[in-house]
């Protein structure tokens, strides 16, 4: 019997449906193919790893040259012959290295494949996974009232962001609205912490390009934003502060006198910041031209935050898609020309200025009243209150015991964060925990951005790129 004839005696031509597609001896691509699966199976990371090109398709060579990425039609299409790729190059005339997780530039354990010819990166691929906590799955065995003790582990650089996001997706569902005080408050802490996180960037991105400086000047900023987060939530970090319904305490005596030194002494030494680096020719070689970033493929890869606003795209969620009170304060969405490191450095460091002005905006309309939701089916009734009313303790103990009871639904929420658009989607099915929480983590999403970036550069040029797209791997993984 012929290989293409079945038991019953009928002929089925090759690639019909019901053919056994086999690897024939001799066959065209089956030696390839054969080569390309043994190389998956023997690499550490399976599929997740990069391969030698001569076991690569064209369409990932092609890849990072912006050729094959899916662009809105109303950027018109990338024209493929327009990216020369030399898909023919010889595998012995390259090399495939790693870079991390071990290494301090890749802020956390990024693994990066890199294929080389001398010192210029020809292709890059990200390896994920080395972090990963299953916060998402973990959440949905926590209660509502527990949930923000996990979130907040997340982005540990902006964990009040990540408390914001789940506490306004958990109000969507109950459909409750918030105090005013409670609204200002949350916006208050937001800024604050853009502020420290991107002083945490400027002090780890002047470490990666060599400026120690930088770095000491950075944190001794964002220890005066941290100790004013311990002064009012208990915590540096992690701070299970915001929760549904308000946040876990009112702003502490004498908070205004604490943002005023917070945002006076910031202003002034961001000026310090400025004539360190801006104008500073090593550092102006390092980011100049290097890591370049359309709008079109900051766009088809889903990038957000200073990724996307450095290639000129004016996108804030604050200023597109308002939430808490930032329609009622004025700021300067900050863009950029050309997508390159040094964009990304300027739109961070004048975002800076940015949240200190929105900051003061904030002390000024700080409104009175409660910072809490008055219910009780929501929010734990005042701790005096305990001792005093049978009924205020009942409702304490169910809080804490059995967690808030939010009506069936799903809602998808956004805020942004100081990496990006920073989503949390949740499904309840009428219980007190979450059926379904998934996180729209921006720092997972900007990594897809790193290979374009990276293309055709030298490998120091990659330290810089890896640093200006400030990747959280707790976020990466969760």
């Amino acid at each position: 019997m012929s290989e293409h004839e079945n038991p019953g005696g009928d002929a089925v031509a090759p690639g019909a449906p019901g053919a056994e597609v086999a690897h024939v001896p001799g066959a065209p691509g089956a030696q390839q193919r054969t080569e390309h699966d043994r190389l998956v199976h023997e690499t550490s990371e399976g599929p997740q790893g990069l391969l030698p090109r001569g076991a690569t398709g064209t369409d990932e060579l092609r890849r990072e040259h912006g050729a094959v990425l899916r662009v809105p039609e109303s950027h018109g299409a990338i024209d493929l012959d327009s990216a020369h790729v030399d898909v023919e190059r010889p595998d012995d005339e390259t090399m495939i290295i790693n870079m991390g997780p071990q290494h301090p530039s890749t802020h956390g354990v990024l693994r990066l494949m890199m294929e080389l010819d001398g010192e210029t990166v020809l292709r890059t691929k990200p390896v994920v996974g080395y972090l990963h906590t299953g916060m998402e799955k973990t959440g949905e065995e926590l209660t509502y009232v527990q949930g923000a003790t996990n979130v907040t582990r997340m982005d540990y650089l902006s964990p009040l962001t990540n408390e914001l996001v789940y506490a306004m997706a958990a109000e969507a569902l109950l459909g409750v609205e918030l105090p005013p005080r409670a609204v200002w408050v949350r916006m208050l802490l937001a800024e604050l912490q853009r502020i420290s996180s991107h002083l945490m960037w400027m002090a780890t991105n002047g470490m990666d390009l060599g400026s120690t400086t930088m770095m000491i000047f950075g944190f001794r900023e964002r220890e005066m934003v941290l100790a004013f987060f311990e002064k009012t939530t208990g915590l540096r970090m992690n701070h299970d502060f915001i929760r549904v319904g308000g946040t876990a305490a009112d702003l502490p005596d004498g908070w205004e006198d604490d943002v005023a030194v917070i945002c006076d002494n910031v202003e002034a030494r961001l000026e310090v910041y400025d004539e360190l680096l801006t104008g500073q020719p090593i550092f102006r070689e390092r980011v100049e031209g290097t890591g370049t970033l359309s709008a079109a493929e900051a766009l088809a890869l889903s990038a957000t935050g200073p990724i996307l606003r450095s290639t000129g795209v004016a996108w804030d969620l604050r200023r597109t898609m308002p939430y808490l009170a930032y329609d009622q304060v004025e700021f300067d969405v900050i863009v950029g020309t050309y997508g390159d490191n040094f964009d990304r450095y300027a739109v961070r460091l004048n975002e800076i200025r940015e949240s200190v002005r929105i900051v003061r905006q904030v002390v000024q309309k700080m409104p009175g009243g409660p910072y809490r939701v008055l219910d009780k089916k929501v929010t734990p009734p005042p701790r005096a209150r305990i001792d005093e009313s049978m009924e205020a303790l009942i409702h304490h103990f169910k809080l804490f015991t059995e967690g808030i009871r939010v009506p069936e639904g799903e809602v998808y929420v956004a805020v942004e964060s100081p990496r990006g658009e920073l989503g949390c989607y949740m499904v309840s099915d009428g219980s007190g925990k979450p059926y379904r929480m998934h996180i729209r983590a921006p720092s997972f999403v900007n990594l897809q951005s790193l290979p374009v970036m990276i293309h055709g550069g030298l490998v120091a040029d990659a330290i810089a790129s890896i640093s200006s797209c400030d990747p959280v791997m707790g976020e990466v993984d969760r």
